[in-house]
Order: structure tokens, then sequence, then C-alpha cells
């Protein structure tokens, strides 16, 4: 049997009610008495037990996270920093797979699982905003990705329009002309990928070059096979650009290994930039230039917001925050010396 309050409280030489308001991190404990009961815990290991302390307050102490693709990169080092934020908060994180199918994001966000968890984060791809609007689990959802919702929830997002324009700015700066956008998309404008070819648009217009609709290439997914797939569909019609824009990095990462095949070389003859820095890319051959998404602070405040929820936070107000991102350039579009 490990220590108890009662064992902490009496090493101590304190009450247990001291002791649990050491524990749960009680601001008007003195510094004193903190570190009195601290020297305690020490000796003898104690650690809190979380399940009886989330049953008291009627929680499970788990949050789930609903994402598309496990497989993703992106989606795994997300996971990573949602389930570090929560144990920050004696959470843990229950995920759940939805492969971007509505029926199963709307089973997610029903509440589905509503009996084993206290709040949802949920990154949807096929969801519509009729399906949240008639959703009845009273559980606390966020929502992550960029797809735009005109719902009553809580949605952490960065600004996929102003990245794209920043990474299309890189390449022009460089000098590029022809800058083609690979990852278009046919369904809702609302969708990421409308809003980066949008940044492209614009980027392009203010640097007082043609939108070259020759130069988007649409892809049926978003993974190596399909960013391979759009680059050589440019190069077999003639299509060739000076640069690349692709929606995500793994679309850039099979880009470049299609202008390899082709003779091509990254960055002297086609420059390339992705979206999300995923670790791939910075360990590929040719490390790749990218949006960076902050994914510590995406995940940070998701599940900040879920706990303050639940906490019954009244002020709250559902709404759109937007992480901060950074370009990182690397040598996909660094010109070579000589």
């Amino acid at each position: 049997m490990g220590a108890s309050l009662k064992d902490v409280a009496q090493l101590a030489g304190v009450s247990i009610k001291t002791v649990s308001n050491v524990v749960n991190n009680y601001p008007h404990v003195t510094p004193g008495m903190r570190a009195k009961v601290q020297r305690a815990i020490d000796e003898l290991g104690y650690r809190p037990n979380l399940t009886a302390r989330h049953l008291r307050k009627g929680r499970t102490g788990i949050i789930a996270l609903a994402v598309p693709e496990l497989g993703n990169p992106y989606f795994a080092e997300l996971a990573g920093a949602v389930v570090d934020a929560a144990a920050r908060h004696d959470y843990t994180v229950l995920l759940d797979h939805t492969a971007g199918e509505r029926q199963k994001e709307i089973l997610v966000s029903q509440g589905f699982r509503a009996h084993v968890i206290d709040g949802l984060i949920l990154s949807p791809i096929e969801l519509e905003a009729a399906d949240l609007l008639g959703r009845t689990d009273d559980a606390p959802l966020v929502l992550l990705g960029e797809r735009e919702y005109d719902a009553p929830y809580d949605q952490i997002a960065i600004d996929n329009v102003s990245a794209a324009r920043t990474a299309v700015r890189h390449l022009t700066g460089l000098g590029h002309r022809r800058i083609a956008f690979l990852g278009a998309r046919r369904e809702s404008a609302r969708q990421p990928a409308h809003l980066r070819l949008r940044g492209w648009r614009e980027e392009l217009t203010a640097a007082g070059l043609p939108c070259d609709d020759s130069l988007v290439a649409a892809t049926d997914g978003y993974g190596r096979v399909d960013g391979a797939a759009a680059m050589n569909a440019l190069l077999d019609r003639g299509e060739r650009p000076d640069a690349v824009f692709a929606y995500n990095d793994l679309i850039a990462i099979g880009a470049m290994r299609a202008l390899t095949d082709r003779g091509l070389r990254v960055p002297d003859d086609v420059a390339v930039v992705g979206f999300d820095d995923i670790e791939e890319g910075r360990f590929s051959t040719i490390a790749l230039t990218t949006v960076s998404p902050d994914k510590q602070a995406i995940a940070r405040l998701a599940v900040e917001r879920v706990v303050a929820r639940l906490a019954g936070a009244p002020h709250l107000v559902p709404e759109r925050i937007q992480p901060g991102y950074t370009l990182v350039a690397r040598e996909s579009t660094a010109r070579r010396p000589g």
C-alpha cells in the first residue's frame, strides 16, 4: 500500500486538510508550510489518487481527443502535445480515430463515449455546422483545425490565409515567379485547403504576379503519394513551376520525390515549401522549408478550454482562438552556392 494523506500529515505534523491544500496547490498555504509538507511527501513517496479525486467531483478524469488520421505525423505529434498538456491538469487522454468520415465524427461529437469522458477535443474533416447545432451531449467540446464552423463551440485554429501568404511571400522574395499550389480540394470553400489556396492567390496578386490556375493541382488525399502524383501531373502537362507551395508537409515530401525522379533538383530547379513542420520534413534528405503551427500552444489552449468549462467558468463565451505560427526556412528553398 502506498502512503496516504494521513501518513503525510502525521510525518509533517500538520492536519490532513493542510496536506490536501498543498497537494491541490491552493494559493493560501504559506511557503514554509508548503515546503514542510512537500518534504514529507517526498520522503514517503506519496502519490495522489487522481481517480478518487475526479470521482469526488463526478468526473472520470478522461478527455477524449478525436483525430482523422493517427498515421499522419502531424496528428501524432499533436496528440503527444495534448497528452502532455492534459497531464499538467491531472487528466488522461483517450484517443479516437474518425478516419475523417462524417458519420464517425457525428457519432463522436454527439457523445458516443459520454459515459467515460469528461470532455472532447475534436479535429473534424467532414463534420457540418448543422451536425454541431443538433448536439445534445453537454460535455465540453473544443474543435481543432482550420475549417470554419458557425457553431457555439470553442475552436483553436491558426490563420490559414495569413500563413499561406507568408509561405508564398518567402518564395517570391527569393525571386520565384511560377509558384504552384499542390493539394487543392473540391469541397466546401471553408476547408483549410481552400483557405491556403486563397492565401496563395492573395499573395501572388500582392506581388504583382498572375494567379495561373494551370499551376494548381488537386489531390485525392493528403499523403506523400498524392503529392508525387500531383507533381507528376503538372510536369506531364508541361507546367514546369520554379517553386511549389504544398498544402502540407507530406504532399511536399511526395512532390520532392517526384521532382528528383524526373531529374530536377530541389531547390536549384524547383523550390518547395510545406505546411505543418512534421519531424520527417526536418530530417528528409533535403530538409523541408515549412509553415510551423505552434502545436504546443494548440494543445495547451484546447485542454485549458475544456478544463475551464468543466470548472464551470461562466464568463467563457465560445471563441475562435488563433495560436501563432512561424515559417521555418530550410534547404528546400535555400539557393545552393556555385
